[in-house]
């Protein structure tokens, strides 16, 4: 994800004599090194960040992109949801059981990253939270859950924080429903940046999720629109999405699901759990969205003791993929 080479390349440091790429701009030579004759590229070493997101197909492309003798290293969360595409390759590769494997688990520092690892093993701790780095909002009905999470986007958090409402994300567990990304996404805009919708339902100054690809998603502003298409812009910089893709890759983005923020981190961050989402709530759904925020966690609850069953119940039944065996065959 582009937020993960921003993170790592600010935690490296501009005189790093490595280079911070995406998976997706490297396999198109958008970055990172020009390929050899054969195809290949000229690296010895390859280390992939937030790999339980790796799919199949990229990864297979990335393995085949590497010369004799480099080596691949695959570093990321196994507790964390799964990859959007096809393919479980991280999980795959541990569960083998045929390669080299170091643990390093160092949790969150703060009253968000003791509640965090103790969902990592079933555990829905109430943590101490003297600075309210935690908050449970109580909900009774989807309709207050909107209004609570609106009000704690753009009053409550910004006002005790000092974050900004646009570092605030709000994660949900699905598009629909009455309290879905779409109903919130609807109210957020109504209270941040109201407008018309004049193109395709976007205003310049909306918060955007684009998706070109499963797997793949930037957080971005909306500029303005031209004959080409709906200009968006994000740290690296402003792009076009042709005017034909904006409804098939472009989504308002004040809300968004856990799928789509894994691998990404927030300064606040309000999850909402309306009660007819309680079904959609597993182990891994509840660490990914809580894990996401870095200072503070709001969490609108409105599915009553769901929560606490889906950290306590055991993890929800793995993918099965072919890979897994295949790796486990090899001589």
């Amino acid at each position: 994800q582009p937020d993960g080479r921003r993170r790592l390349a600010a935690a490296l440091g501009a005189e790093a004599p490595v280079a911070a790429v995406t998976v997706a701009g490297l396999l198109a030579g958008a970055e990172g090194p020009e390929r050899d004759p054969e195809g290949h590229l000229p690296l010895d070493l390859l280390v992939v960040l937030d790999a339980a997101q790796l799919a199949a197909e990229p990864a297979a492309a990335l393995v085949e992109s590497l010369p004799d003798g480099a080596r691949l290293v695959l570093s990321g969360d196994p507790l964390l949801l799964g990859s959007a595409g096809p393919g479980q390759v991280l999980a795959d590769v541990l569960a083998a059981g045929r390669f080299p494997r170091v643990v390093s688990r160092t949790p969150d520092p703060g009253p968000v990253g003791e509640l965090v690892s103790g969902i990592g093993v079933g555990e829905l701790l109430a943590v101490e939270a003297p600075n309210r780095e935690v908050v449970i909002v109580p909900v009774a009905e989807p309709g207050e859950a909107v209004h609570r999470t609106v009000q704690l986007v753009v009053e409550s958090i910004p006002r005790a924080f000092e974050v900004g409402a646009e570092r605030v994300q709000v994660i949900v567990p699905g598009h629909g429903g009455p309290a879905g990304t779409r109903a919130l996404n609807a109210a957020l805009k109504d209270r941040l940046n109201a407008g018309p919708g004049t193109f395709g339902g976007f205003d310049p100054g909306d918060r955007a999720a684009y998706s070109p690809a499963p797997g793949r998603l930037r957080l971005v502003r909306v500029v303005e629109a031209d004959e080409r298409g709906l200009w968006v812009a994000d740290e690296d910089g402003r792009f076009v999405v042709p005017r034909e893709r904006v409804a098939e890759t472009l989504r308002h983005g004040w809300a968004i699901t856990a799928h789509q923020a894994a691998g990404m981190r927030w300064p606040a961050v309000v999850a909402v759990l309306p009660g007819d989402a309680a079904g959609a709530l597993d182990r891994r759904w509840v660490y990914a969205a809580f894990g996401r925020a870095e200072r503070h966690l709001s969490v609108v609850q409105g599915c009553g003791p769901a929560l606490a069953r889906a950290v306590t119940a055991p993890p929800a039944g793995e993918r099965t993929t072919r890979l897994r065996a295949l790796l486990q065959e090899q001589p």
